[in-house]
C-alpha cells in the first residue's frame, strides 16, 4: 500500500494523477472531510432505520403501517414487487451506492498517530468469549449475536399471539385441527423469519464486496459470519418444512402437497427442491464432514446454491423473494467478476521447495492491482486439477516490488503435494548449482483470484505488536515484517516500533521461513528506529540437529521464463474503486431497467399472475442485468486495464535481468550476515504466554498492544483467553492487548 498512483488514492482533489486518470492530495481538505462525515451519517441512518424496521415488522402497528404502503403502490408500474423490494432491498443498495461515493474520495487511508498515548478498549479487538460453538467472539460480535437473538424471541413470540389469534377465523371447533393449523400457521412465520435472515446470509460471501470494503471486514473474517448466518437459516427453513410436513402426514395428504404446484400461491414443490438442496449444502458442510471426510465435498455442493435460490423464488413468488434480493444481488455481482478474473491465465515466476514441506510461488501481477500484507489470494493450478480452488496469505508486502506477488503453501494434502512433486519433477541435469538457472521447457501457469483483505494495514495502526503464529502461520507475518522495514526505509507512514514475534514450529527445518529473511539488506540500520525480538520455540527436538547458523538447502528451485500471458486480472472488487463502483452501479440500473420492461411489455400486458413463474422472471432479470449491463462496464474495464498495463514502463524496480530473459526474486529466503534484534530458539519447549504477556506489560506499560495471531484453532483460543485475562484484570498503568486473528485455515 501506499504507492503512489494508487486507485484507492483520493479522486476529488488535484496535485498528482494516478493510473485512471484522477488527480489526488494527500491531505484531507475540510470540505472532503465534511462530504465524508455526511456519508458515513447517512449511512447510519439508512441502516439503523432499515434494521429498526426489520426488528418491528412483527408488531401490529408497524405491520399495518406497512401494509396500507405495499397497498397504496400496488397499482404503479412495479406493483407490490416494487414496494417490498424498495423496503426490504432498496436500503442495502443505497448503502453500497453511498459507500461508493465514500470509498472513491476517502483514498487510500494514511496511518495517523493517536491524538493520546494512553491504552484505550475497542469493542471488535476485546475477545469475550473463547470457548464454544462460535469460536472466539469480541464485544462488538457478542452484542451483534445478542441483537439477533433477541430479534428471534421477540418475533417468536409476537407470531404465536397474533397466530393464536387467527384460529377464531378458520372456524374450527376441533381441538386437534386447530393444533394442526397452529403449526401450519407457524412454520409460514418460521419461513418469514428465515428470509429475514438470508437478507444477510450472502452479503458477507460476496468476497469483493463494497459493503465489505466499507466496513473493513476481509472475506476471511466475513465467512464466519456467513456460517453462522448459514446454520440459523438452515434451522428456520427446516422447521419451516417439518411444521407443514406433520400437519400433512397426520391428515394424510402428504404426498399430494409435497408434489403440488400451485399457479397462484405459493408453490409447494420448488420450495421442496430448494429445501432439500439446502440440506446438502448445510450438511457437508458441517466440521466432521468438511474437515475430516472430504472438502471436495462440501466445496461441490456448496453450487448448489444456484438451485437453492431459484427454487425459492419460484417457490415464494417475485414479491416475497425481493426481501432477501439484495444481498443475493451483491452476491451474483462478485461471482460474474470473479468469473472473468479467473479465466485469464497467470505467469508463476519462481517456484521454491522447501525442507519443512512448504512451497514458495511468486506470481506475475500488473503495477496497478493494489493489495496489503494481510491478503489472500486463491489459487488454481490446471496442471494438477481444472476445478480446484484453494486459499493462501500474501507472503510479500507490496513494497517488496509492483510487479510480484508471493504465497507460502504448505504441503498437508493431495493437492499441495501433486504441486510441490511439479515443482521437484524438474531433471536434475537441468538444476544446475544456482536458483537463477532458467528451464525454458519446464512452466507452470495458474488462475488467481483476489486479491482480498482488509481495506486497510491495520498492523501499521500500532506502536507495539505481538505476532503470535504456528507453523506455516507465520507467512502472513513474513510480508508484515517486509512492509514494516520497507516503509522505515523509504520514510513512509509507520507506527510500529517495537515488535514481538513468537513462533511455534514442530522441527528446525520449518526456521527458514522467517530466519532468512535478511532484514540488514532489506532496511539498512532499521534497528535504529525498530526494537525487534524473535522467540522461536522448537517444539518436537530436544536440541539443534544443525551448526550454529546453518540454513537448510532447498529441495529445488525453479525460475521460469519471461511472462506470455501477463499478471493477475485487475478485474476484482477490491481493486480500482471507479470501475468496481460502475460496474456495481449500471448492473443495479440495468436490473431496474429490465425489470420495467418486463412489466411494461409483458406481465402487465398480457396478466400474468403465476407466483412461480414470476418469481423465476425475477432471477432471470437479476442474472440477465449483470451478464448484459455488467459485462458492458467489464469490457470497458478489461480495455482500460490493457490500455494502462502498455503504457506503463516495462522495466520495473525488483525485475533483474538473467541471460536475457526477466524473472523476480523474493525477499524471503536469503541469509543475513548478522542480526540487530534478539533472535532466541528454544528447543523441546511451547510458549508461556502468560509469562510473555506479563513481560510486555511490564516493558511497555499504559499503551495499545496488538495482539495477532495465526495458527490451529487451539492456538488462537490460548492467545484469545490471555488477552481477555490480561484486559479484565488490567490495572492503572497496564496496557491493552487488542485480539486479532488471521485465519490459518480459512
Amino acid at each position: 500500500m501506499g504507492t503512489e498512483g494508487s486507485p484507492r488514492d483520493p479522486l476529488l482533489l488535484s496535485i498528482k494523477e494516478d493510473p485512471n486518470g484522477f488527480a489526488y492530495i494527500n491531505k484531507t481538505s475540510s470540505l472532503l472531510k465534511s462530504t465524508k462525515w455526511v456519508l458515513k451519517s447517512a449511512m447510519w441512518l439508512i441502516f439503523i432505520s432499515w434494521v429498526t424496521f426489520l426488528f418491528l415488522v412483527p408488531s401490529d402497528s408497524v405491520k399495518q403501517l406497512y401494509t396500507k404502503l405495499v397497498k397504496a403502490t400496488s397499482g404503479t408500474l412495479f406493483g407490490t414487487t416494487g414496494s417490498i423490494f424498495l423496503i426490504y432491498s432498496g436500503p442495502v443498495l443505497v448503502i453500497a451506492f453511498l459507500a461508493i461515493i465514500y470509498l472513491g474520495i476517502s483514498g487510500e487511508n494514511e496511518v495517523q498517530e493517536k491524538k493520546t498515548k494512553h491504552a484505550s478498549f475497542r469493542l471488535w479487538t476485546f475477545p469475550i468469549i473463547v470457548d464454544g460453538p462460535f469460536g472466539v467472539v469480541t464485544a462488538a460480535e457478542l452484542i451483534v449475536i445478542l441483537l439477533f437473538s433477541v430479534y428471534l424471541i421477540w418475533a417468536i413470540i409476537a407470531y404465536t399471539f397474533q397466530n393464536i389469534s387467527l384460529l377464531p377465523l378458520f372456524e374450527i371447533t376441533d381441538a386437534g385441527k386447530r393444533n394442526l393449523i397452529l403449526l401450519e400457521l407457524t412454520g409460514l412465520r418460521l419461513g418469514f423469519i428465515g428470509l429475514i435472515c438470508m437478507a444477510f446470509l450472502f452479503l458477507p460471501v460476496a468476497r469483493g464486496s463494497i459493503l465489505l470494503r466499507l466496513i473493513d471486514i476481509p472475506f476471511e473474517h466475513a465467512a464466519r459470519y456467513h456460517v453462522w448466518l448459514g446454520h440459523l437459516t438452515m434451522i428456520l427453513f427446516t422447521l419451516h418444512g417439518l411444521f407443514f410436513v406433520i400437519p400433512w402426514a397426520i391428515d394424510g395428504r402428504l404426498i399430494k402437497e409435497l408434489t403440488a404446484w400451485q399457479n397462484v400461491g405459493v408453490a409447494n414443490l420448488p420450495g421442496v427442491i430448494s429445501l432439500v438442496a439446502g440440506l446438502f449444502m448445510w450438511v457437508t458442510s458441517l466440521p466432521p464432514v468438511r474437515r475430516r471426510i472430504n472438502f471436495e465435498l462440501f466445496f461441490y455442493t456448496h453450487q448448489l446454491y444456484v438451485v437453492f435460490v431459484v427454487f425459492l423464488a419460484m417457490h415464494v413468488g417475485d414479491f416475497i423473494f425481493s426481501i432477501a434480493a439484495a444481498g443475493i444481488f451483491l452476491f451474483m455481482l462478485d461471482r460474474f467478476l470473479r468469473f472473468f478474473q479467473s479465466r485469464k491465465t497467470v505467469d508463476i515466476l519462481s517456484a521454491k521447495c522447501l525442507p519443512s514441506g512448504t512451497v514458495e510461488l511468486v506470481i506475475s501481477k500488473p503495477e496497478g492491482l493494489q493489495y496489503n500484507a494481510l491478503s489472500w489470494v486463491f489459487l488454481q493450478v490446471r496442471e494438477l486439477s481444472w476445478l480446484q480452488w484453494h486459499p493462501f496469505s500474501v507472503s510479500s508486502s507490496p513494497l517488496d516490488g509492483k510487479r510480484h506477488i508471493a504465497v507460502l503453501i504448505k504441503v498437508l494434502g493431495d493437492w499441495t503435494e501433486k504441486l510441490r512433486g511439479h515443482i521437484s519433477s524438474v531433471p536434475e541435469e537441468e538444476q544446475g548449482e544456482t536458483d537463477d538457472l532458467l528451464h525454458p521447457n519446464f512452466t507452470l501457469k495458474a488462475s488467481i483470484e483476489g486479491p482480498y483483505g482488509h481495506e486497510s494495514p491495520y498492523h501499521l495502526t500500532y506502536e507495539h505488536l505481538i505476532l503470535v503464529a504456528g507453523g506455516i502461520g507465520i507467512s502472513p507475518f513474513v510480508a508484515i515484517m517486509s512492509d514494516i522495514l520497507n516503509r522505515i526505509r523509504d520514510s513512509k507512514p509507520c507506527l510500529p516500533r517495537n515488535v514481538l514475534i513468537v513462533w511455534a514450529v514442530k522441527k528446525s527445518d520449518e526456521l527458514p521461513l522467517l530466519h532468512s529473511l535478511d532484514m540488514n539488506s532489506l532496511c539498512p540500520h532499521f534497528y535504529n528506529t525498530l526494537n525487534l525480538e524473535i522467540q522461536t520455540y522448537v517444539t518436537r527436538e530436544s536440541e539443534p540437529p544443525l551448526e550454529e547458523g546453518k540454513v537448510p538447502e532447498y529441495v529445488s528451485s525453479s525460475v521460469f521464463p519471461t511472462p506470455t500471458h501477463g499478471g493477475m486480472s485487475t478485474l476484482v472488487g477490491t481493486g480500482s474503486i471507479i470501475w468496481s463502483g460502475a460496474y456495481m452501479v449500471v448492473s443495479t440500473l440495468g436490473f431496474i431497467v429490465l425489470l420495467a420492461m418486463l412489466d411494461m411489455f409483458y406481465i402487465n400486458p398480457y396478466k400474468i399472475s403465476y407466483w412461480w413463474y414470476k418469481g423465476l422472471l425475477f432471477t432471470i432479470c437479476m442474472a440477465a442485468s449483470i451478464i448484459l449491463f455488467g459485462g458492458f462496464v467489464i469490457g470497458l474495464w478489461h480495455l482500460w486495464d490493457k490500455k494502462t498495463s502498455f503504457e506503463k514502463n516495462k522495466n520495473s524496480e525488483d525485475e533483474k535481468t538473467v541471460g536475457g530473459l526477466q524473472y523476480y526474486e523474493s525477499n524471503v529466503h536469503k541469509n543475513s550476515s548478522r542480526r540487530d534484534f534478539v533472535n532466541n530458539i528454544k528447543y523441546g519447549q511451547r510458549p508461556d504466554f502468560k509469562e510473555i504477556f506479563g513481560s510486555m506489560a511490564e516493558r511497555w506499560g499504559n499503551v495499545d498492544i496488538g495482539v495477532m495471531v495465526c495458527g490451529p484453532t487451539a492456538l488462537q483460543t490460548s492467545i484469545a483467553k490471555e488477552c481477555r485475562s490480561k484486559n479484565f484484570g488490567r490495572i492503572s498503568g497496564e496496557p491493552i492487548f487488542h485480539f486479532n486473528s488471521h485465519s490459518f485455515d480459512l
